[in-house]
């Protein structure tokens, strides 16, 4: 059990109890250099505009992304130049052209008789990538070509595919030679040009020779890349290697990209993560997550299209660091699978972030040379847990575990003593001024308790318990709670997995089920989620769907309630249920989760201003009657910006808080919400009644006269004022060769709309009624499971599209990620402007050309299609 009431107290040196917890020490007073921010990169993991939203991209302040060349057969999606103007508008860096997956397979397969052959075949598609760069106005500034991806396996290794099958390691000839040529060739059509290499899958010390090479030859690349996929301490090893050759060869320090970094077994897990943050961080360096699974979900930290995991929100805190990194010492310093974690100071907002995990049960966390000019000699601190939500399970915000101001030791130490941590989370402090008598938040949850499937009781056919799963030892498989997982519900089954609980208090109690699906696998197939009956003490059935994902052992999480009276009780869950049905399908189980929900849970979720993003803007902590530690006073134009959790699409109320001073706007997920100012001479709350989409959203407040003292958001769902209107597909026109089908049950009403697409002639047509003219949620509930045939592990599902026009006028292209099954229907909202009175909204779609507008994918990797299209809801943005 995590305890969730994280006692903090203040200690000086040298006062250890008895037995002496492990200690992560934070010394402000080292100052380790500027926060770099560069974990936050990623291979593979943008589809394309949309896919993930662009909330997502921002809001996980992704720095570099490394993808395939335009139009490339490698993997559906991930198009360089289509995936290069969302990311930079999404305030990313830089895109790594792999312009070697312009061909297909891996080796890749490189056409021609000879070596020269196949080199002078690929000058002459790399001329092409250039060409099409060039067209890109200033975003080509954001560009890097990556020439050769890991070299010695592919085009300069020993297989079939490769130069003369003789490794460039043995005898680097022939590709120091290419080398030369590429990189010529592309500085010829592109003088301001940036190129990376050698990407090598390890730091090899042959690439010691590389660089000798090309300083003399004058080809030096721009940024050094290569792949760490072993351990968080090779990347701290290898950049030190790397630094010590420049020296040797001559050559001044160069950027870093380590383009491809961790495992299956690290992916989506915050506490694995969190310590290659920390090792990328420390090195000064770019880094991007490798590449395992399917593209569009930034690596296992995307959910659908607008909602994150526990990776996510991991990201999200490591990016809204500022200010300049500090020493941390680990209790074990620089050895993975322990407690590892980074830190920064900003002066300027006279705050301290840190951010570590990686340990089960208790340590402390000691901040060490506290400045009292900076901090005062009471400091607020700000503890919360950023827990494992799964690959492709729906996280919130990070868990609030304490909130309260503490005194600094007469030596300028603080320790915050952290119990019942869990291995799998991560965890975030921040430090500011305390003192200003700000009522300290209550923890968000009151009492929660997690039971490992491999524990429960099974009765019935079928069992069995799998794994163990990923771990330290096997980190090509996935991570799973306490290593092992249970199967044995499915069709034709009668098992029961009961779980034997224990709660402390009368109550409704939110459960969570961590489940898979494979979605491809025979029995799942005939359905899509596989369904499973869930009792309590044999009683209150339930139906639930639970989750699939694109492997096995890729798990998410299915959430209910259920009411429990304090004491004993049995929750099971089963294949056949006498009053509600049976199961179709085959699901694996790895735990439930429960949690009191209390009015704690129920409370509206606080977003402090201090600790959101500034622009402008600066806290102040000298003001009473604040909530937390301080307010940020809003001039005009300064900003602050909010990244938001909502559970679903729909209404909610956004309460400002502030202490007045003057007045601010208000701006949701990069649109100007038409509401009145926030704000004014005294202290006050503003209600307005937004929109919110399912996952992430950006709230930004802006200053408009004066000065507001902004003091927080408070966000709860709510209803009743932004009512939406629900219109079925099948109740539209259908046009052409599209139709409504009832071959989905899982769709509302048992119908939907199949077919658009494949041209503009088969479409779809819906009139919807606005109530006023203005900004709407369009809300879309599709699903789509096409999947392109693959040619390695990488499963490849397509990313459908649908046009989108409004009365007529231009079409938006909307892209909808996979669903996993055409009976797994999801929701996808959209902003639209509509008239008052009835309006026309058109889908149709049609397969895209490559970027020249000459060629199609040959390998079924754009769909002609738009999704099958359930039914729209419309819903005003705004209360009026």
């Amino acid at each position: 059990m995590t305890v969730l009431a994280t006692v903090l107290a203040s200690t000086t040196a040298g006062s250890a109890g008895a037995a002496e917890p492990e200690r992560l020490v934070v010394d402000l007073a080292t100052d380790t250099g500027p926060f770099h921010g560069g974990a936050s990169g990623s291979l593979y993991g943008i589809y394309g505009d949309g896919v993930p939203s662009r909330n997502l991209l921002e809001g996980m302040h992704v720095r570099t992304v490394s993808t395939k060349a335009q139009d490339g057969p490698q993997h559906p999606g991930a198009d360089a130049l289509e995936v290069l103007p969302p990311f930079v508008d999404s305030g990313g860096k830089d895109v790594y052209i792999y312009m070697t997956d312009i061909y297909r397979g891996f080796p890749y397969q490189w056409p021609g008789a000879d070596g020269p052959a196949r080199l002078a075949d690929f000058k002459a598609k790399i001329k092409k990538q250039v060409e099409q760069v060039l067209t890109m106005g200033d975003y080509k500034d954001h560009v890097v070509y990556v020439p050769f991806n890991e070299p010695e396996g592919n085009m300069f290794g020993t297989g079939d595919w490769s130069y003369n099958k003789v490794s460039w390691l043995k005898d680097p000839q022939h590709y120091f030679a290419a080398w030369k040529e590429t990189y010529q060739l592309i500085k010829s059509l592109d003088p301001k040009a940036r190129i990376a290499g050698p990407n090598t899958s390890v730091l090899y010390d042959q690439v010691k020779g590389f660089l000798q090479y090309a300083k003399a030859n004058d080809v030096v690349p721009d940024v050094m890349t290569w792949h760490e996929l072993s351990s968080p301490a090779a990347v701290r090893t290898s950049v030190a290697k790397y630094r010590q050759w420049e020296k040797e060869v001559g050559i001044e320090p160069l950027p870093i990209n380590v383009n491809e970094y961790g495992h299956n077994y690290h992916l989506s897990v915050p506490g694995q993560v969190v310590q290659w943050v920390s090792a990328i961080e420390e090195s000064k360096i770019d880094a991007d997550l490798a590449y395992w699974n399917i593209d569009g979900n930034l690596n296992d930290s995307a959910v659908e299209a607008n909602k994150g995991n526990g990776q996510w929100w991991l990201f999200n805190a490591y990016g809204q660091m500022t200010g300049h990194t500090v020493e941390v010492t680990a209790p074990h310093p620089n050895v993975q699978y322990t407690l590892q974690g980074v830190a920064t100071l900003d002066e300027g907002k006279k705050q301290s972030r840190a951010i570590f995990g990686g340990k089960s049960g208790d340590a402390d966390v000691v901040f060490q040379n506290i400045d009292p000019e900076l901090f005062g000699t009471t400091v607020h601190a700000t503890v919360q847990e950023i827990p494992w939500t799964g690959q492709v399970g729906d996280s919130a915000q990070p868990l609030r575990l304490a909130d309260q101001d503490i005194q600094v030791g007469t030596d300028g130490t603080v320790t915050l003593p952290m119990t019942g941590m869990n291995e799998m989370s991560a965890y975030q402090v921040i430090l500011s001024p305390g003192g200003n008598g700000g009522a300290p938040a209550e923890p968000s949850v009151s009492w929660r308790k997690t039971y490992e499937a491999e524990n429960a009781a099974y009765t019935g056919g079928g069992y069995s318990k799998n794994g163990p799963e990923g771990s330290p030892r096997q980190v090509g498989k996935f991570a799973t709670s306490g290593a092992y997982n249970v199967g044995g519900l499915r069709t034709g089954s009668d098992g029961v997995l009961a779980f034997d609980v224990e709660v402390p208090q009368d109550g409704t109690y939110d459960l969570s089920v961590f489940a898979n699906s494979y979605n491809l696998y025979d029995r799942v197939k005939e359905q899509g989620p596989t369904n499973v009956f869930l009792r309590v003490d044999g009683k209150d059935p339930q139906e639930l769907r639970l989750p699939l994902g694109y492997k096995w052992v890729v798990w998410g999480h299915t959430d209910t309630s259920v009411k429990l009276t304090a004491g004993k009780h049995r929750i099971t869950l089963a294949a056949k249920d006498p009053d509600l049905g049976v199961t179709k399908g085959d699901a694996i189980i790895d735990k439930i989760d429960l949690s009191l929900r209390d009015e704690r849970v129920t409370a509206p979720a606080i977003y402090e201003a201090e600790y959101a993003t500034l622009s402008g803007a600066r806290p102040d902590y000298s003001r009473s009657g604040a909530s937390g530690p301080g307010t940020v006073p809003l001039p005009k134009d300064a900003s602050t910006t909010f990244w938001v959790h909502a559970p679903s699409d729909g209404e909610a109320t956004v309460s400002v808080d502030h202490l007045g001073g003057g007045r601010a706007g208000l701006s949701l997920n990069g649109e100007e919400l038409d509401v009145p100012k926030v704000g004014g001479g005294k202290k006050g709350t503003d209600d307005i009644r937004v929109f919110l989409s399912g996952g992430v959203n950006k709230i930004t407040v802006t200053g408009a006269s004066r000065e507001l003292a902004l003091d927080r958001l408070r966000v709860t769902p709510s209803h009743g004022t932004l009512v939406p209107t629900v219109y079925q597909a099948e109740d539209g026109t259908v046009s052409g060769a599209a139709k409504v089908t009832d071959a989905y049950g899982f769709a509302s009403g048992g119908k939907a709309v199949t077919d658009v697409g494949d041209g503009k002639a088969n479409g779809l047509t819906l009139d919807v009624v606005a109530e006023r003219s203005g900004r709407h949620a369009l809300t879309i509930r599709y699903s789509n499971a096409e999947q392109a045939p693959a040619t390695h592990y990488n499963p490849d599902p397509v990313a459908r599209h649908a046009d989108l026009s409004v009365n007529g006028g231009p079409a938006r292209r909307v892209l909808f990620p996979t669903t996993f099954h055409f009976n797994n229907f999801w929701d996808l909202t959209v902003p639209v402007t509509l008239e008052k009175g009835t309006n026309r909204l058109t889908f149709t779609a049609e397969e895209l050309p490559d970027f020249n507008g000459d060629t199609h994918n040959q390998y079924d990797q754009r769909s002609p299609y738009a999704p099958v299209i359930d039914r729209v809801a419309v819903t005003p943005l705004t209360q009026k």
